[in-house]
């Protein structure tokens, strides 16, 4: 989903009049109410590491340390070695940003810089920068932002392939500050003109753009309002201004203006407030945390969103002698002004929503492989069906709750229904919203379920993976767009799915849940004499088969009503059905991941008529690839429209998307899955949505692990779904949790959270000891058989000869 880009309509004249308000407390006022529309209650940084190319600069800016004349440079440029050891040991503590900081063209000044460019093997220093960042690009996940002066067309071009955004502090529009005496006087790229039109060529060429004013220079406050309308001016007919920095000035020993005053605490909140003000809700405005230690609640207070890059790692180049704060400091004192900390990316969200026109094609699978699902940070290296859930992941933050998320939860615990807009708000919950709308979720699945959790000994066949659709997402399926992809294509005999079935039945199993990829040669009587075939030997065993999409095809196939072919498979055995090929109900979503697939409407409309016939079903969604919040709000309302029309879902299921292998993923067109506070969520915010009319949510635990499904156990859910003992589609795109969770594995699980553990049917129902006991003491699976089966349509299936172990 695009998020747009923000233009804020005010005056002119409304502009240069707050040069005289000198009430600055009304204005803050005004200020954080007018950021509160546009953030919220988030305040980002980036987690970054300065890598300082050349710290010559032909300018000589009388308040400037960061540059040095080439006898007090120990070499003229970092080594491209140096840059990417620096990158790397970045990327190694989670940064995401290589921020490049340079002087401006220093080959026009210092012969040493143009020898020392020569030996490089280039002839400017753009060209040694582009060099630089390509190389981190090769070589790391980090996003470069480029920060290299001003530059001409063919140079922006140049460095926008190579960079997810770029940057250049306008500092003031002011001519008179370039004058003998002035703090730019001998400066020619702070002639304003010049860097007013390297921040307009930018926006030509649609690069996301960091600009700002530096105040306490000489400046008055006028001229203050005139530079940061130069900058709107320019953002108004672009749209390319991300952030607007305002940076107060301190003096540094060894500059000609290391005895000026600086800034008054007082002055900079005026700034930061008309800053607000002028730019609206929507722009991010920045101050640097490190240049006003002890202060940073009333920079808050006044209205800023952002505090930049913040590095672990390396200085700030610009001003050393000022350390970055801790980041748990950091954290710490946002949350005391009442807003939360969360990372970002050097590109925002409202530019990564829209990649195609705002990044160079290269970058885009480097910068979806960094965002979540609303173009911030992803937090952590948790990944759908990998590992574990880090130690980090648990929150040290004094608990708090905002009064937006408060309204929402009080309407869902009063089976009020949750609107679109308030659904996609609580999944935007981080820090201790986060908290508070998981120990909602678990509260009300405490009044709902109460202490049980549930699991069911099932087994998966998946009888064939060859299908005739092109599902960008699924790394299970074969043919013809994917015959490179995975394994062999197989299709398994009613022979096998037979011993299968009497394997399971001997393990203890309840249920066969039944599923497979679109067969060209299958048609609606494949499905049924599988049905068929299972019942005649195990008139017992309930059968869980067919997704909305092979329910559909099969009708399709036998010119078939919906409503006909459900009750002739209800009649020849089927017992509910899987409610998977759900994806995402948002059509939207489903033309970019499955543009062959039935749409919202038709599995809707399956689901609908098999309940109606007396078939009951699950209801899934998978999500956290090219998604967001408002689809996934839209699928939670449908499902529950839906479930109050029919009641026949049984449970919802989470399904966070496993990216790894998953072709869309593999060519650079889908995040990395959702993360683990997204995944999470889901499942919380499931509860909070669908209460009361469906009482059970299933963890997946191929999904989230072991250690995940306990999270989302202690945040609404109530079941961990089946055994499985064959699960083949999630561990083809990748998963590493395994294809079977014994009995006893499941209780260890659901005994470590202090609930109880209760084995149920499909149908939520009893099991009887026995059944159980033999789950309890089954023993190992045989390897499976998969053939090459040759069907033909309403005919006996015939096995070929060729056998795949």
């Amino acid at each position: 989903m695009e998020r747009k880009i923000h233009i804020h309509n005010i005056k002119n004249k409304e502009i240069l009049n707050l040069a005289s308000e000198t009430n600055t407390n009304s204005l803050i006022e005004k200020s954080s109410s007018i950021r509160d529309i546009g953030f919220s209650n988030l305040i980002t940084y980036s987690p970054k590491v300065f890598i300082p190319l050349t710290h010559l600069c032909r300018d000589v800016c009388h308040y400037c340390t960061f540059a040095k004349t080439p006898k007090n440079v120990v070499s003229p440029y970092m080594s491209i070695e140096e840059v990417i050891e620096s990158a790397l040991k970045a990327q190694s503590v989670g940064c995401k940003e290589a921020l490049f900081t340079l002087g401006e063209k220093p080959e026009l000044r210092y012969s040493k810089a143009r020898e020392s460019l020569k030996d490089l093997g280039h002839n400017s220093t753009i060209s040694y920068l582009f060099e630089a960042s390509k190389a981190v690009l090769q070589e790391t996940n980090l996003l470069p932002h480029l920060n290299p002066g001003c530059m001409n067309e063919d140079e922006i071009k140049l460095l926008r392939t190579v960079s997810a955004s770029m940057g250049l502090m306008l500092e003031s529009s002011s001519t008179r500050l370039c004058k003998k005496g002035g703090p730019h006087y001998g400066s020619p790229d702070k002639d304003p003109k010049v860097r007013l039109e390297t921040i307009k060529l930018a926006g030509k060429f649609n690069i996301p753009f960091t600009t700002g004013i530096l105040i306490g220079i000489g400046e008055t406050r006028l001229e203050r309002i005139e530079s940061l309308k130069a900058i709107k001016d320019i953002h108004d007919k672009f749209g390319h201004i991300q952030e607007v920095i305002i940076q107060n000035f301190k003096p540094k020993n060894n500059t000609k203006m290391s005895n000026s005053d600086e800034p008054l605490l007082e002055d900079l909140i005026w700034t930061i407030a008309v800053a607000r003000i002028i730019f609206g809700p929507y722009m991010s405005i920045q101050a640097p945390p490190n240049l006003s230690p002890g202060n940073l609640n009333q920079l808050i207070e006044a209205g800023i969103n952002d505090w930049g890059g913040v590095s672990p790692v390396t200085p700030d180049f610009v001003n050393p002698e000022l350390p970055w704060p801790e980041l748990e400091l950091l954290q710490k004192e946002t949350l005391a002004a009442g807003k939360i900390l969360t990372p970002r990316l050097t590109i925002y969200p409202q530019f990564n929503s829209d990649l195609n026109k705002w990044a160079d094609h290269s970058l885009h699978s480097k910068i979806l492989f960094h965002s979540d699902s609303s173009g911030l940070s992803r937090e952590d290296n948790w990944t759908t069906g990998k590992g574990t859930v880090p130690d980090t992941y648990k929150n040290v933050i004094p608990f708090r709750k905002s009064l937006k998320f408060y309204n929402h939860i009080k309407l869902a615990e009063l089976a009020g229904s949750l609107n679109h807009q308030q659904i996609s708000e609580l999944f935007s919950a981080r820090g201790p919203d986060y908290d508070y709308v998981i120990q909602a979720a678990d509260a009300l699945r405490q009044d709902s379920v109460g202490e049980e959790v549930t699991y069911v000994v099932n087994r998966n066949i998946n009888y064939t993976n060859i299908c005739y659709f092109g599902c960008t997402f699924c790394a299970f399926s074969k043919g013809k767009a994917n015959e490179d992809l995975r394994g062999a294509p197989y299709d398994i005999s009613i022979t096998e799915i037979l011993r299968r079935t009497q394997e399971a039945v001997e393990r203890g199993a309840t249920e066969i849940c039944l599923q497979g990829g679109i067969h060209p040669s299958y048609d609606g009587n494949t499905y049924k004499d599988i049905i068929k075939n299972i019942k005649l030997d195990f008139p017992n065993i309930h059968i869980h088969a067919f997704s909305p999409l092979e329910i559909w095809q099969g009708a399709n196939t036998l010119k078939m009503s919906l409503k006909d072919y459900l009750i002739e498979l209800k009649e020849l055995g089927l017992n509910s059905l899987p409610g998977t090929a759900a994806e995402i109900l948002d059509d939207s979503i489903r033309k970019i991941i499955c543009p062959d697939k039935i749409d919202t409407a038709q599995w809707l409309e399956v689901m609908k008529t098999a309940h109606q016939v007396g078939l009951a079903s699950t209801a899934t969604i998978m999500f956290g690839h090219v998604d967001n919040p408002s689809n996934w709000a839209n699928h939670l309302i449908h499902i529950r429209a839906l479930q109050r029309e029919t009641g026949g879902f049984t449970e919802f299921v989470p399904l966070p998307y496993v990216a790894k292998e998953a072709p869309m993923f593999k060519r650079g067109q889908s995040r990395l899955g959702p993360t683990l506070r997204e995944s999470v969520l889901m499942h919380a915010i499931s509860r909070l949505v669908l209460n009361p009319v469906l009482k059970n949510i299933q963890t997946s635990w191929v999904k989230m692990g072991p250690s995940g499904v306990k999270l989302c156990l202690n945040a609404g859910a109530n079941d961990l779904g089946g055994t499985l003992m064959n699960e083949s589609i999630t561990s083809s795109a990748g998963a590493e949790h395994g294809q079977e969770l014994a009995p006893s594995e499941v209780k260890k699980i659901i005994l470590s959270v202090n609930r109880l553990p209760k084995q149920r049917n499909t149908l939520y129902g009893g099991v009887n000891n026995q059944i159980i006991k033999k789950g309890e003491n089954a023993g190992p699976l045989l390897p499976n058989i998969s053939e090459i089966t040759k069907r033909k349509k309403s005919k006996e299936n015939l096995v070929k000869t060729t056998i795949i172990s």
